[in-house]
């Protein structure tokens, strides 16, 4: 993982200055099905029933167009990055934090929305949002969002559930009576820097700070300090989901930050684990859909944005990793699993609230100069080494 930041460190420097729309033209209209599509995602987004059998959104997808779906799972977004880098995939599902680097370092191209039929059932709140929307441009279609929570085990933390997230961050006594070091995790990307600041806008407002992601040198040094008071604390610095599950079931883990798919799944083997909205908010992504620059398999990659939208899909996604759809009907419809409750209780009406991930740049609109994201990722690897 550290090698491949480590690669991604040059890449990194293109978000740096204003982000510039690519020069390509979109497509303005569809043909056959290559009869493949190769997409970068995150772990359970493109499921095709081997992990859990009822949640399949794939293979009815490869029956109905001849576009057989390969995936390559990637654990942050510095992943997704270097691999779109590198090429040889159609499309990728990019959170924010990563989505303006493959703008401005042309790895994505332009989306045609007149060639997705169900654009019109997008969400308002997503339809041009800036992660993915540029002077004017649509480059990938939304997918999903969601917070990024804070998940314990109920049995460590008994009647008192944790209220803040310095149950990660500082050394303190849980409520099962012992310290909380080597019994924590935290996330293994740049972008948690943005966690560590968010703490402090709460913590030490003398700071300043009004976004997470918008820090000057002052602010930046501060959320370095607190991380590197948090490495005296963690375990492991987690990016491959099923790991994180496992050690929350198998090496006492007693709370980290992490995302509704791996509470989801531990709460379906009957752990004990449960998650909250700590008070001092939090961080999240809102993922979008977006097509390589050089894709070789167009057709297939159109159809696969528009097979995405249907409302059955969303529906059943947004149930299997506790997130929220792109599409609000797939609350409400019944075409799927989810429901009305469903959406509320993965956080569907706290849109405003949730602080999304997005690439720290130089020029930012908060003050006059922040710390772009080359040096968080450079920086956050100190970090983790114990510099």
């Amino acid at each position: 993982m550290k090698a491949a930041l480590n690669s991604t460190v040059a890449a990194c420097v293109a978000a740096t200055v204003m982000v510039q729309p690519l020069a390509a033209e979109m497509l303005t209209e569809l043909g056959a099905g290559e009869g493949q599509l190769n997409i970068v995602a995150w772990p359970g987004y493109i499921e095709r029933g081997e992990t859990v059998e009822t949640f399949d959104w794939v293979t009815g997808f490869e029956e109905a167009t001849g576009c057989m779906v390969n995936v390559k799972t990637a654990n942050t977004s510095d992943e997704m990055v270097a691999l779109m880098n590198e090429g040889g995939f159609d499309l990728v599902t990019a959170s924010g934090d990563a989505s303006l680097r493959m703008v401005a370092g042309k790895r994505v191209q332009p989306i045609n929305t007149s060639l997705i039929p169900s654009w019109d059932t997008v969400d308002d709140r997503l339809k041009e949002a800036p992660w993915h929307f540029v002077d004017g441009t649509h480059y990938g279609t939304p997918y999903m969002w969601g917070p990024n929570i804070l998940m314990y085990n109920t049995e460590i933390f008994g009647d008192t559930p944790p209220t803040s997230w310095s149950v990660v961050f500082e050394e303190t006594t849980l409520p099962d009576g012992q310290s909380n070091q080597g019994r924590v995790q935290a996330y293994d990307g740049p972008i948690h820097i943005a966690d560590a600041a968010l703490y402090l806008m709460t913590h030490k407002p003398e700071l300043g700070i009004t976004s997470p992601y918008e820090l000057n040198q002052d602010q930046y040094d501060a959320a370095l300090d607190l991380l590197r008071v948090q490495r005296t604390l963690v375990s492991r610095y987690w990016h491959d989901a099923f790991i994180q599950i496992d050690d929350f079931k198998n090496e006492g883990m007693a709370a980290s930050g992490s995302w509704p798919f791996q509470r989801n799944l531990l709460q379906g083997e009957g752990e004990p684990i449960a998650s909250v909205f700590p008070k001092e908010g939090v961080t999240g992504w809102a993922d979008t859909t977006m097509m390589h620059i050089d894709s070789e398999n167009p057709n297939c990659a159109y159809m696969w944005m528009e097979h995405t939208l249907s409302s059955n899909l969303m529906s059943d996604l947004s149930v299997w990793f506790g997130a929220n759809p792109a599409v609000p009907a797939a609350c409400t419809d019944g075409r799927g699993m989810q429901t009305a409750d469903g959406c509320t209780a993965n956080g569907f009406d706290n849109f405003e609230q949730v602080r999304f991930w997005t690439t720290p740049v130089t020029s930012c609109e908060s003050q006059g100069e922040c710390v772009p994201y080359y040096r968080w990722v450079s920086d956050y690897i100190g970090v983790i080494g114990g510099r």
